[in-house]
């Protein structure tokens, strides 16, 4: 399964990019790391500089019609700088009207309203993100993992990185019943 990892240049969580991205490789998908801009990423430690990771495709060059799912990190700055491009959140809604998996941590749920694709769904997200959701028409929740079936798509939420062990176990499971 090619599972793309959507971040900006700069803001991602570094550990929310990094161990789904590890359990996706172990167990046999093929992550791909998925930017506005080629080169690098920069990550983040919450709010110090952390690693940087080398982009793999840039939107607006590669189709979500190429994927079998997608991820979204979080960080506070990521899907707030994804949320402004429009290639990024048209990538995103593509995910979601091909019918495509998605899972989402964190602050990562902003880019899902900018896409207007939470409403009618449960998800849940760092809790200062419950307004937005709200606000967007869904319905917010305090989970360490939600799944939401609406239509042909699967989404996956989880609240923050104490979350990742569940978050990973639960995106690795959905993404393969809808590979089977």
């Amino acid at each position: 399964m090619r599972i793309a990892f959507l971040t900006a240049p700069e803001g991602v969580e570094q550990v929310e990019l990094t161990e789904p991205w590890k359990a996706a490789e172990n167990a046999g998908h093929q992550p791909v790391l998925v930017s506005t801009r080629s080169g690098e990423i920069q990550a983040f430690d919450h709010l110090d500089k952390a690693d940087t990771f080398p982009v793999d495709e840039v939107v607006g060059e590669t189709a979500a019609g190429s994927f079998d799912a997608l991820v979204l990190p979080g960080g506070v700055a990521n899907p707030d700088f994804l949320r402004m491009d429009d290639k990024a959140v048209a990538f995103v809604r593509d995910f979601f009207t091909g019918g495509r998996p998605v899972a989402a941590i964190c602050h990562a749920p902003w880019t899902l309203v900018e896409a207007d694709v939470v409403r009618d769904r449960e998800l849940t997200s760092w809790p200062s993100l419950r307004t937005d959701i709200r606000n967007a028409g869904g319905t917010w929740v305090d989970e360490q993992v939600v799944v939401c079936e609406r239509g042909d798509n699967k989404l996956v939420t989880s609240r923050k990185p104490d979350d990742l062990e569940a978050f990973c176990a639960t995106f690795l499971e959905v993404f393969a019943k809808e590979a089977g």
